[in-house]
């Protein structure tokens, strides 16, 4: 049960970063957005597995 937890926190707290990150400063570049975004859901994945994973 508290693996479910730290996943629903885990997943909501990447998807404010991705918000947080195109709504303050990436609105009008498309490009910078798409890598930016990759790169916080990389960054994320690797914190899953390197942490998370063995809960």
């Amino acid at each position: 049960m508290a693996k479910n937890v730290y996943m629903v926190v885990f997943f909501v707290l990447m998807i404010g970063c991705i918000v947080g990150a195109d709504v303050l400063f990436l609105s009008n570049h498309f490009t910078a957005r798409l890598i930016v975004n990759i790169a916080i859901v990389l960054a994320f994945a690797g914190i899953y597995f390197a942490f998370l994973k063995k809960l």
